[in-house]
């Protein structure tokens, strides 16, 4: 369902419509209405060129953040393969840990298997 927000931008009134909540709608407008007048404030041009500079401006906010997510996405790859290799890791040390066992119980024909039956099952 599309929705019809009105958002004022420096003064200017704009009908936005959009699939999006009009609240983030609201929340879109005011953010470049705030990047607008940060210009317009701190500079002598005209209301396009200020239009252009805010573009601009959130272009760069834009391929900023996107190099900051990728950033975090190839981290986090790299926690989760070297999460993988330290499970597989301690899976073979597992698989080691029971052969040794084995080993150990069949050296000893059977007598350190842990049973109830060793020392009188009281713990001994």
């Amino acid at each position: 369902m599309e929705n019809r927000v009105v958002v004022s931008i420096c003064g200017e009134d704009y009908t936005f419509v959009a699939e999006e909540a009009p609240s983030y709608m609201q929340r879109v407008g005011n953010y470049v209405s705030e990047k607008m007048e940060s210009i317009l404030s701190g500079t002598h041009v005209g209301r396009t060129d200020a239009a252009v500079l805010t573009a601009a401006n959130l272009a760069d906010e834009l391929f900023k953040e996107q190099a900051a997510a990728e950033q975090l996405r190839r981290q986090i790859k790299g926690y989760l393969d070297e999460a993988a290799r330290a499970q597989a890791e301690v899976s073979e040390l597992k698989r080691e840990v029971f052969r040794l066992q084995q080993r150990l119980e069949s050296r000893n024909g059977g007598q350190n298997r842990p049973n109830s039956s060793n020392n009188g099952g009281n713990g001994r």
